[in-house]
């Protein structure tokens, strides 16, 4: 029985094929109602979103798309054996989060399995994207709606002995973000600056011609749009918990931890973050110059928010 449930968040932590048509997921469903829509859109400006769920856990697709995989014939990721031995403890803590469900799909041989249902996951949300690309092409609203997309987080497959997300390393934290701005981007450009998503909304607001708050912390990418090679100093910044905070630019990652430990890799020489050259002479410029971009106060939780936003309705 205990091998029969991962340690956490079971009724989630589930992946397998399904006997079913595409339309029949709940993210076929939704590209069906985008589709209907972007085939008559309105004449005013609208703003479209279209989430796709996969691949969130559970891991469930068509079978066809399990059918594409083998698990068998999957390459697993590189893991270094050793790879927490040079990690401050914070990020030692942080990696052992959920690390049952990670020694559970070993033991129990699942872990070519979770490979391939991801891959598969993948490969669905990736045939749903382009549906919805199709739509927008044949729609009268094509030659003038900007696409963005984007995703929410990475995944770790046992490297840094973690499974699932949760970290500032970059199997968490890179992702992608696509932009197509008719009159701004050209086709095929791409650019190797780091970024952050809080900038995603002064980049549309920006490109749409709207007047920007002026409290926001991000910045608008449209610049980066028109010249992907321009100079670009501001590195991207991804937090994970209060006073746990990493700076990325285009070579280097620099994690800096709530109780001061510290990680800094060469992504040039190290892109997969194995070596740790934080306590290494050389690197205290680096450091110190990433290190100016870090916060200096942290924003209250979402917790922390609702608390207090209870405590003033009781009164």
């Amino acid at each position: 029985k205990a091998l029969a449930r991962p340690p956490r968040n079971a009724k989630e932590f589930d992946w397998g094929p399904l006997d079913k048509p595409d339309d029949e997921m709940g993210d076929g469903r939704m590209v069906q109602w985008a589709e209907k829509f972007l085939a008559n859109p309105p004449q005013q400006p609208f703003f479209l979103a279209a989430g796709i769920y996969r691949p969130h856990l559970p891991w469930y697709a068509p079978r066809g798309y399990f059918d594409m995989y083998p698990p068998e014939g999957i390459t697993p990721p590189p893991i270094k054996e050793d790879d927490l031995d040079d990690i401050p403890e914070a990020g030692r803590v942080i990696a052992e989060q959920r690390r049952g469900d990670l020694e559970l799909v070993r033991r129990v041989g699942q872990y070519q399995r979770i490979l391939q249902a991801y891959l598969a996951s993948v490969t669905f949300c990736d045939a749903m994207v382009g549906r919805l690309l199709d739509a927008l092409d044949a729609s009268p609203a094509a030659n003038n709606t900007v696409i963005v997309f984007w995703s929410d987080n990475g995944w770790h497959f046992g490297e840094k002995e973690h499974l699932h997300k949760m970290t500032l390393w970059a199997r968490s934290t890179r992702l992608p973000l696509i932009f197509v701005a008719p009159g701004v981007t050209k086709k095929g450009s791409r650019t190797s600056r780091p970024v952050s998503f809080v900038d995603l909304f002064p980049t549309l607001t920006d490109l749409c011609d709207l007047t920007q708050p002026a409290n926001l912390e991000g910045q608008s990418l449209v610049p980066l749009l028109k010249d992907p090679n321009r100079m670009w100093e501001r590195p991207a910044l991804v937090t994970y918990l209060p006073g746990n905070h990493a700076l990325c630019d285009e070579r280097w990652r620099y994690i800096r931890y709530a109780d001061g430990g510290e990680e800094l890799y060469d992504r040039k020489s190290d892109p997969h973050e194995w070596t740790n050259l934080a306590d290494r002479a050389e690197t205290a410029e680096v450091k110190a110059r990433l290190a100016r971009w870090l916060p200096t106060t942290d924003a209250p939780s979402l917790r922390e928010k609702a608390k207090k936003s209870k405590k003033r309705r009781a009164k």
